[in-house]
């Protein structure tokens, strides 16, 4: 069992900067695959990035390369998101989410079998 806390989202003007970040409690942290996907108002929940167990391996939604950095500390049981360069379109709830498979990144959230409860981001023009 993996429980996933979400802090660090908030308010921030276009072209700002955010550093999301996701503690996970469970022994198992080390050996999941992290993504961070988001939900904006009447819209599906989409893919935003992942990262493999060991770190070694990434992924990006093409809206968010160049911007978006994720990260993991295994050590501190966290997964980290930073995002740059933010544009009113990134304005959504942000999941962290865990997921068991440990063959390549799962894209897709119903791959991942465990969610925090979101943080907000609002990005202003």
């Amino acid at each position: 069992q993996v429980q996933l806390v979400e802090s660090g989202g908030g308010l921030v003007q276009a072209g700002g900067s955010l550093r999301l970040s996701c503690a996970a409690s469970g022994r198992t942290f080390g050996s999941t695959t992290m993504g961070w996907f988001r939900q904006a108002p009447g819209k599906e929940r989409e893919f935003v990035a992942a990262i493999n167990w060991s770190g070694g391996s990434t992924s990006y939604a093409d809206s968010v390369k160049g911007r978006f950095t994720i990260s993991r500390d295994n050590a501190k049981n966290t997964v980290y998101l930073q995002m740059i360069s933010l544009k009113p379109e990134d304005t959504a709830v942000y999941y962290c989410a865990a997921s068991r498979r440990r063959i390549g990144i799962p894209l897709s959230s119903t791959e991942y079998d465990y969610w925090g409860q979101g943080t907000q981001v609002t990005v202003s023009s």
